[in-house]
């Protein structure tokens, strides 16, 4: 199995994210677990960091996430290249932090027959102001019903922060497109058109820092600055 993580200068967090891929690695035993960090357009110390924490790092200097997952993900498949045909890989971001079983239920997902992932986010605690992850929160789970069971809730979300999927269908469909936002949004469409199954789960969300100012036009950050913005300055 192969764990992709882009990162452009997240010093502040990759020692956080990977120590938390280590522990759901570790859950997944005896499964092989590769880590690979894209270290994009870094000027901090962040390879040296993801170095540190037991990952492979692959330099790029893209400045686009899609390319950056792309060069991840081949670079994971070469490492794993006789790992055999049952080969999955698992994405995430240097600003998230998964939960220990994030790999495991990816991978019993896997046995039933499914070839993609899709899970969910949080707000990491305390990376946001108590209203605006209301807001934020409110959002989010608009689709849910909360009288069922909450793991049964099949979002209709694609994050790069959590996605997993076979290496096979992930080649057949051309992998990562070298967009600067919607990445993950492209792969999954092109999944779901090649017929694959993909499973949408609230099982295993992992938690993402509530920054208002981010690395992807388009992405939770813009979300959540527009939504700070219609706080501060509420119409009236």
């Amino acid at each position: 199995m192969g764990v992709v993580v882009p990162a452009h200068n997240e010093e502040r967090r990759i020692s956080a994210c990977l120590r938390s891929v280590h522990a759901a690695a570790a859950r997944a035993a005896p499964v092989r677990v590769v880590i690979v960090v894209t270290a994009d357009a870094c000027t901090d110390d962040t390879t040296t960091l993801a170095v540190r924490g037991g990952a492979h790092v692959v330099r790029t200097r893209s400045h686009n996430v899609g390319a950056a997952r792309a060069v991840g993900a081949q670079h994971a498949l070469a490492l794993l290249a006789n790992a055999g045909p049952d080969l999955w890989l698992a994405m995430t971001d240097a600003d998230t932090t998964v939960p220990a079983d994030w790999l495991t239920h990816q991978l019993e997902w896997a046995r039933r027959g499914y070839d993609a992932v899709l899970g969910t986010i949080r707000l990491t605690p305390g990376t946001a102001l108590p209203l605006l992850e209301t807001r934020h929160n409110a959002h989010y789970f608009r689709t849910c019903r909360f009288s069922e069971v909450h793991r049964r809730w099949e979002h209709p979300h694609v994050h790069g922060a959590n996605l997993g999927v076979s290496a096979s269908a992930y080649v057949r469909v051309g992998g990562f497109a070298a967009l600067r936002s919607g990445e993950d949004c492209d792969l999954a469409a092109r999944l779901s058109e090649a017929g694959y199954g993909i499973a949408r789960t609230d099982q295993h969300p992992v938690h993402t820092a509530a920054r208002l100012s981010g690395r992807a036009p388009g992405g939770l950050s813009d979300l959540l600055a527009s939504m700070h913005c219609a706080l501060i300055n509420p119409v009236v």
